[in-house]
């Protein structure tokens, strides 16, 4: 009900913002779809800090953000999920192409991983990727042509499948064919397809932000979800950017980098590890050591070569991800 409620808020609050007169002392993050109560929680620390400032948010897909970016949306800021949908905005003249130098991390405050939620007792027994793929389980995640979040799913489940089978193409292949085919319902985004899961009852498993996943068990609580951490997943990166374009007409560049700063200082990173996310302050992370278990992470640099490849070869028109997800 929380994470409805704050969705509805969200929307409420992007339909005002843009009947407002934009000023130096304001800000609009456009952030990934799962984010609304991490930074509802950042916002009102900051504010709390900076007087007269008003952070207004959009929530959604970052690939459908970075769209409505591109076609007029004012988000002075960007907290993605993805460093593709960042470099589409570079692409566009909107972000500096040296955006990851302006921050920490490479402009990445904190991290998370594709990880599971099942019901109570986890009745089909899933405990890693190959029981994705059985005829007897319904996976839940979101849409990858529109969200970042899923877009991990699909490069962690493909990962794993390169693993299993030794770099076999047209087995990994077969594989992310047999978990797309097990996907009965495309949400746009990653709350949508936490709906889905968690209100609607669809499904065995749902796959989702380790973040997401912790959020729920802890609305619902242990007696309705539990958390599945499988043997091996993929480092979800977070990139954050201003969008020069935007802050430059507004004048708020001052308070952009204000604000993204602070999802480095200790208070924003207590912020995040409160919210489920995994953050690079070490006093702050090793405080929350044991909320988070420990799990085997690739990288995509590791695995697929970084992310120029990634987009050429699974996600540009085409790409293997056409040629697995099809017509769905």
């Amino acid at each position: 009900m929380k994470r409805l409620l704050l969705g509805i808020a969200a929307v409420a609050g992007l339909v005002l913002a843009s009947s407002q007169a934009w000023s130096a002392d304001k800000l609009l993050n456009a952030s990934y779809d799962v984010g609304r109560e991490l930074f509802a929680d950042i916002n009102k620390a900051f504010v709390a800090k900076h007087s007269g400032v008003t952070i207004d948010q959009s929530h959604a897909g970052t690939s459908a953000q970075a769209r409505a970016i591109a076609e007029g949306l004012a988000a002075d800021v960007v907290t993605f999920n993805q460093v593709t949908d960042v470099d589409f905005l570079v692409k566009k003249g909107l972000v500096s192409a040296d955006w990851q130098k302006d921050f920490p991390d490479n402009a990445s405050p904190f991290y998370s991983l594709p990880s599971f939620l099942v019901r109570a007792g986890n009745p089909k027994h899933i405990k890693d990727w190959n029981d994705l793929v059985r005829d007897d389980v319904q996976v839940i995640f979101p849409n990858p042509k529109t969200s970042g979040n899923a877009r991990y799913t699909y490069l962690a489940a493909t990962a794993y499948a390169k693993e299993a089978f030794k770099g076999d193409d047209a087995k990994v292949k077969e594989f992310i064919t047999k978990l797309f085919n097990n996907v009965p319902i495309f949400d746009t985004g990653g709350r949508a397809a936490t709906t889905t899961f968690v209100q609607r009852e669809i499904g065995d498993v749902l796959i989702t932000f380790e973040s997401e996943t912790r959020g729920i068990r802890k609305e619902y609580g242990d007696d309705k979800f539990e958390q599945v951490t499988p043997s091996v997943s993929l480092l979800a990166e977070f990139p954050v950017a201003i969008v020069d374009k935007v802050a430059d007409e507004h004048g708020s560049r001052d308070l952009a980098k204000s604000y993204l700063d602070f999802l480095y200082t200790p208070d924003g990173q207590e912020i995040a590890a409160e919210n489920g996310l995994r953050t690079r302050d070490a006093a702050v992370a090793a405080k929350h050591k044991a909320d988070f278990p420990d799990v085997r992470l690739l990288t995509v640099e590791d695995v697929f070569g970084g992310w120029d490849k990634v987009q050429k070869e699974h996600f540009a028109a085409g790409g293997l991800l056409d040629q697995t997800y099809g017509s769905r």
